[in-house]
Order: structure tokens, then C-alpha cells, then sequence
């Protein structure tokens, strides 16, 4: 071997055993699991009581810091619109999850998560479950990321190849889809159940080879993991499948937790762990169909509605020497704020020309305060002011349990201390009298800005074809 071949095969084996840039930008990892209920996993309450440990998901947790009062969304769309923008999916018309085929997801107006980093010389990319559009101009990477790999829209459509009345030229066949930025997006294969058992494996080896990549390319890097488990059908993969002899349920949280497992012990052996922050949280509430049904732990509803059992789901946060090892808080966050934390941490700019509704929770979640830089937010289910959550109190203003009840409008609203009564009962609401009257005042203070900041930035109406650009008034 030449000696010009020799030192460039030494220094590509050095580009991949070590990181060989200066980063004064934090990676971040964020793991998003679909409809993982708060009592799944071993550190909240669940893992062997589920009949599968989930050994490596609890070792991040005591690496990092808990929060068992972190709020999503009502659904799968409005959650993952949260999260790229930080901002209400009221504003953005992307409320609720579509069923009826006509356009949806984020107009290209919207600013995301991965748009900011973008700028800050951040690697990014996609590798699950969109659900916020699948159209051209709508994909991950029409919205920032540099690539991507999954499904535009969600698992229940893997059931439709095989059902015996399915025609497809009256709908459309669900794909697995990828896509570079600045190229059209493509199709890979059909989403039928093969496929579904199988995509998060998939995901997975993807996650890993995209940090490999950018370390050697030197640059910081945004890996959004939104994993499509556990939401029905919640099958294993024949990897898995039978392994905890507890049934398929089981056997999908240990695959969970493998999967999660292989891209940390990536990030180890890519000796960047100490500069990697690193995220597992879900999108909302359990599942509430048999028998892929799932658990909240002490809270009780159903997704899709503004009950506890819904917003509350599991957030594990680590970043080894910045954010205190072993660390549990129950301080009101909410999805909006982690588009604002990432920005700041990623040296971005949050944009001055629209109703941005994240905070910036750094100094809370690095150890620096005690509290949360939030203490309310409003819980809407469509376009529809549900609920209110304020510091350790909930005020229902419509009232719905579960997924499938007719909604209730309430002449008199429902107001819980969430200390004394955590599941909500509605027998254990406040008296008629409304002696702590003065929580609803303070619930409505913080209400009146918001609507205000509304009419100054009207809500984008759903189905808004692009270009779209916000007309302030």
C-alpha cells in the first residue's frame, strides 16, 4: 500500500472511532413513541406489571431526568404539530387526526423544529411516523429535514391490503415512503402487516447509520425517531415475536426497549454521549382498543379526549453533565415547550412573526430552578376549549371520558385538585358552591391573552392549501 493510501485509510478509521470536531452545539436524539400510554414502562409504573422489563428505558431515566407531569396533545397529529413548531395546533389546523382524505398537514409558512436546526448547521432527518400531511410538499423534508424514511400517515392503514372488501382504487394504499431533501419523495413498499411488524427495526438500524454519518461528516446532528409502536396493531416482530410469553403486547415493549437500547449503545460507541442529548417520550395517551389496549397508570380517560390518561405520557431526558442524573420533577410542561428548549440549545431563534406558545424550559430542566417556566395551558380536542391545566389544578369546561362518549358541555365547569382527586371522577369535582372560585379566575387570566393572541394571528384553517402566508391583524 502507498504511503498517501495508507495515511487516508488510518484517518477514515479515525473519523469513525472518534468525533474529531470541536461541537459547541449539543446532538439531540428525541424518540417519540405512538400512543404509549404513562404506566408502560417499568419506571413509571409498568415493565413487569406488562409483562415485559424494560431495563435500558430505566437505566436512561436514572442517567437523566423524569417528568411525570409532561403534557402532549389529545392525538397523534395535533402532538407531533406541537412538537415541530411550538405552537397550539389550533393555530396551525392541524387539530385533529384526518380521516376523510382531503389535504392536510403543516403549510410550508410553518417554521419547525428541524428548519431551525437546519440553520444552525444541524444534520437532520426523520426516520417513522410523520402524520402531519403526505402530499408533495408535505413530507419531512419539504419541512427541514435532510432525509427521510417511514410513514406519512399511521399503522391502523397497514390493516387495509388485507381485508377482504378493500378496493384500491377508492383508497389509497398506505406506503412506506423515503426522501433526500430537494428530491421528490418516493415509495418503498406497501405498509401491509409485514411491514408493520417490521419498520421499527428498520427505523432503528436507519437512526444508527445516520449519526455514524454525521459524525464523520463532522456536524451536529437532529435524529427524530417517532417509532410507530405501540399503536394498534400492536404486533412484534418475528425478531420478538413470543419472546416474553406474555402475549404480543408484551412482546412489543421488550422490542421497544431493544430498540431504544441499540441507539444508545450507538451513541456510546460513537464516544459522543457527553454531547448528545437524548429524549423518549410518547405522543399521547394509551391505546383503548381491545385487545391492543394500554395503560395510564394512576390516570384515567382515554386518548383523543383532554382526561389526564390522554396528556400525561412519559418524558426521559439525559444529557450526561449538564442535566442532573436521577432527577424527578413534577412540574407542568408541555410539547410546545421542547420546540423552544432545542431551539435555544441549538443556537436558534425562535421566529418574532407569529404566536409562538412554547417556553424556554433550559434553565428548569439543566438544574438551575426548581420549577418550570410554566405553570398553564389550555387542552383542546378538535377546535373545542375542552379543558385548562393550571399548576396542580384541571377545570373541565366540556366534558368526555373516553374516545367514543358524546362530549358534554358543561353548565357548571368541573374543577379538580389534581393532589386530592388524580382520576378526575366527577363525583369528586368541586361543590356547586365553587369555594376555590378563585382557580377558575386565575385559569381564565391566563386564558384571555391567548384568545387575544388568536385574533391577532388567525388560526390557519384546516385543509390550507400552500403557499399560505398569515395575514396579521
Amino acid at each position: 500500500m502507498k504511503r498517501f493510501e495508507l495515511f487516508a485509510a488510518l484517518l477514515a478509521l479515525a473519523l469513525v472511532s472518534t468525533p474529531v470536531f470541536a461541537q459547541d452545539k449539543p446532538n439531540i436524539v428525541f424518540i417519540m413513541a405512538d400512543n404509549l400510554g404513562y404506566g408502560e414502562i417499568g419506571v413509571y409504573g409498568g415493565g413487569i406489571l406488562r409483562g415485559a422489563p424494560t431495563p435500558r428505558i430505566d437505566k436512561l431515566a436514572s442517567e437523566g431526568m423524569r417528568l411525570l407531569n409532561f403534557n402532549v396533545e389529545q392525538a397523534c397529529t395535533p402532538s407531533r404539530s406541537a412538537l415541530m413548531t411550538g405552537r397550539h395546533p389550533i393555530r396551525s389546523g392541524t387539530y385533529s387526526v384526518p380521516i376523510d382524505g382531503r389535504p392536510y398537514g403543516l403549510v410550508q409558512w410553518e417554521i419547525t423544529i428541524a428548519e431551525l436546526l437546519s440553520g444552525q448547521g444541524y444534520s437532520t432527518a426523520h426516520y417513522g411516523k410523520w402524520h402531519l400531511g403526505d402530499s408533495e410538499g408535505r413530507y419531512p423534508t419539504d419541512q427541514g429535514f435532510d432525509e427521510w424514511y417511514g410513514i406519512p400517515n399511521s399503522s391502523d392503514e397497514s390493516f387495509w391490503p388485507q381485508q377482504t372488501y378493500f378496493d384500491p382504487t377508492m383508497a389509497h394504499l398506505e406506503q412506506v415512503m423515503e426522501g433526500r431533501r430537494g428530491e421528490k419523495s418516493r415509495d418503498v413498499k406497501v405498509y401491509d402487516a409485514e411491514a408493520r411488524r417490521e419498520i421499527d427495526l428498520e427505523i432503528t438500524a436507519k437512526t444508527i447509520d445516520f449519526m455514524k454519518r454525521s459524525v464523520v461528516a463532522g456536524k451536529p446532528f437532529f435524529a427524530y425517531v417517532p417509532l410507530t409502536q405501540v399503536h394498534l396493531p400492536t404486533e412484534p416482530s418475528k425478531q420478538f415475536a413470543g419472546k416474553t410469553g406474555n402475549g404480543d403486547w408484551a412482546d412489543v415493549l421488550a422490542q421497544m426497549d431493544w430498540c431504544v437500547g441499540q441507539i444508545l449503545d450507538a451513541v456510546a460507541e460513537l464516544k459522543i454521549q457527553d454531547n448528545t442529548l437524548f429524549v423518549f417520550t410518547s405522543d399521547n395517551g394509551p391505546e383503548d382498543t381491545y385487545p391492543w389496549r394500554g395503560w395510564a397508570g394512576p390516570w384515567s380517560g382515554s386518548y383523543s379526549t383532554a382526561m389526564e390518561a390522554s396528556l400525561r405520557v412519559p418524558f426521559i431526558i439525559r444529557w450526561p453533565g449538564k442535566i442532573p442524573a436521577g432527577r424527578v420533577s413534577n412540574e407542568l410542561v408541555h410539547i410546545v415547550d421542547v420546540y423552544t428548549t432545542l431551539a435555544r440549545l441549538g443556537g436558534a431563534e425562535i421566529p418574532t412573526d407569529r404566536a409562538v406558545d412554547g417556553v424556554d424550559q433550559t434553565a428548569f430542566l439543566l438544574g438551575k430552578q426548581e420549577h418550570s417556566a410554566r405553570e398553564w395551558f389550555p387542552a383542546f380536542v378538535g377546535t373545542d376549549l375542552y379543558a385548562m391545566k393550571w399548576r396542580n389544578w384541571k377545570m373541565h369546561l366540556i366534558w368526555q371520558e373516553r374516545m367514543g362518549d358524546a362530549p358534554q358541555k358543561l353548565a357548571i365547569p368541573r374543577l379538580f385538585n389534581l393532589y386530592i382527586t388524580p382520576q378526575e371522577r366527577p363525583d369528586e369535582s368541586l361543590p356547586r358552591g365553587f369555594r376555590h372560585g378563585w382557580v377558575a379566575q386565575a385559569m381564565f387570566k391566563s386564558l384571555a391573552p391567548f384568545q387575544e393572541s388568536l385574533k391577532k394571528y388567525p388560526p390557519i384553517p384546516m385543509g390550507t392549501a400552500d403557499p399560505y402566508v398569515m395575514q396579521v391583524k
